[in-house]
């Protein structure tokens, strides 16, 4: 996630120079197929740019807005999570009956270490990095068993529901904590699950394809229609309509896959740091864990 609401010219060079060749190639063809041989044919009328540019900014604005929905959607989840978390860690540690056995107050804990793992498995899962840090939070039985898993975060939470029947069953949370515990841990599976919904669904090919297919066909018309008036300046008036069109379309779909490693996804790292830290701390668990730095100063993942 970015940090800053500006960028330097050499971060939009960086991140669009392919681009901006692509579209100087293309209108540098435009322009010398109207010179020397379209012209003499036919003549591009006007209102072609107006009719079309109105169609493809209707196309690029229900791209954006849907992107833009998915990319909000994930973050109002994890903020559910990080919530969550918090109250789990604390419901377990101060409402627990520390004293109903002696097992009672190892099995808060590991409770809520293991939960930490949960986070960092969930977030390994979203991005398909198969990230193993999570173990380090589980005892090596768990890890064995969570591992042979087809969707690890969800074995993790049950693991958690035993668990938590346990300390029901040796008195330590009364029947009122149970229930407020048992929804914290219905709605870490029902965030869960709406992530994984997330990156599941495909946005439209359609759109996309036919977006791209439109601008480009809107940049090359543009230039053509613009030769025949200012000659050469064509070119660049051409690049100048093309930069506008794609990078506005390119920064819906930058942000349209919320939980991929990028500078415009989600900051699942800095997320799930800021739990651990607040956990453990609540733990009384001593070093904490560093937060996320800022990469270059400029964006966090």
């Amino acid at each position: 996630m970015l940090l800053r609401d500006k960028l330097t010219f050499v971060q939009i060079s960086r991140l669009t120079w392919r681009l901006d060749l692509l579209i100087l190639f293309f209108c540098t063809l435009a322009y010398l197929a109207d010179t020397y041989w379209l012209k003499r044919h036919v003549a591009i009328p006007v209102t072609f740019s107006t009719v079309l540019g109105t169609a493809i900014a209707f196309f690029i604005g229900f791209n954006n807005n849907q992107a833009y929905g998915r990319w909000w959607e994930g973050r109002q989840i994890w903020g559910s999570l990080v919530n969550d978390s918090r109250s789990w860690g604390r419901n377990l540690l101060h409402f627990c009956d520390q004293g109903a056995s002696d097992e009672a107050p190892h099995v808060a804990r590991r409770m809520i270490f293991r939960h930490i793992g949960f986070l960092y498995a969930l977030k390994a899962n979203l991005r398909k990095t198969g990230d193993p840090y999570y173990e380090g939070y589980l005892s090596r039985q768990e890890a064995e068993d969570v591992a042979n898993s087809s969707n690890i975060p969800n074995a993790i939470l049950d693991i958690q529901a035993a668990d938590l029947q346990l300390l029901r069953a040796q008195g330590a949370i009364d029947g009122f904590l149970f229930r407020d515990m048992n929804e914290l841990l219905k709605n870490q599976c029902n965030d869960m699950g709406k992530c994984e919904r997330i990156r599941n669904t495909a946005f439209p090919p359609s759109y996309l394809f036919f977006t791209r297919v439109f601008i480009w066909i809107f940049v090359i018309m543009n230039t053509l229609m613009l030769a025949e008036h200012i000659g050469y300046w064509s070119v660049i008036f051409g690049w100048l309509f093309g930069f506008v069109f794609h990078v506005t379309h390119q920064n819906g779909i930058s942000i349209m896959n919320p939980f991929e490693q990028n500078m415009m996804s989600l900051p699942l790292d800095s997320i799930t740091r800021t739990v651990e830290i607040n956990l453990l701390e609540m733990l009384g668990h001593q070093p904490l864990p560093s937060p996320v730095e800022a990469i270059d100063g400029q964006y966090l993942l």
